[in-house]
């Protein structure tokens, strides 16, 4: 249930840098979403650390995991948003969605068996 909320909160972050970009902005939603990805990331980290996954161990530890599946996240995104709206011509929103559901499994796995997980030793 954590994981829900912490992701609900990240999403109204990225949603919002990327609607906001996209319509008043006039940025392409690529990029536009490259960008909510990012304020998304930051707020994902602080909310998963502390409600979802409990983690124990440092933030030197947890960051550097954090930030390599975040990276992954991002390259994600980048792909499929681009192949679902640069490429297939798809509108963004629907995509978005589209996009999310996928990079939020990824994310879970990735966070959850590394960046928080707990090690022995």
């Amino acid at each position: 249930m954590a994981y829900v909320l912490a992701g609900g909160i990240t999403a109204v972050a990225h949603y919002g840098v990327l609607v906001g970009l996209v319509e008043i902005g006039h940025v392409d939603p690529v990029p536009a979403t490259l960008a909510g990805f990012v304020v998304g990331a930051i707020v994902s980290y602080a909310l998963n650390r502390w409600l979802t996954f409990d983690a124990t161990h440092s933030h030197a530890q947890a960051t550097w995991r954090f930030a390599l599946i975040a990276l992954g996240g991002f390259a994600l995104t980048g792909v499929l948003m681009h192949l679902f709206v640069a490429r297939a011509g798809l509108p963004y929103l629907p995509m978005q969605f589209v996009t999310t559901g996928i990079v939020m499994v990824f994310s879970f796995l990735g966070h959850k068996f590394f960046s928080f997980a707990d090690r022995a030793g």
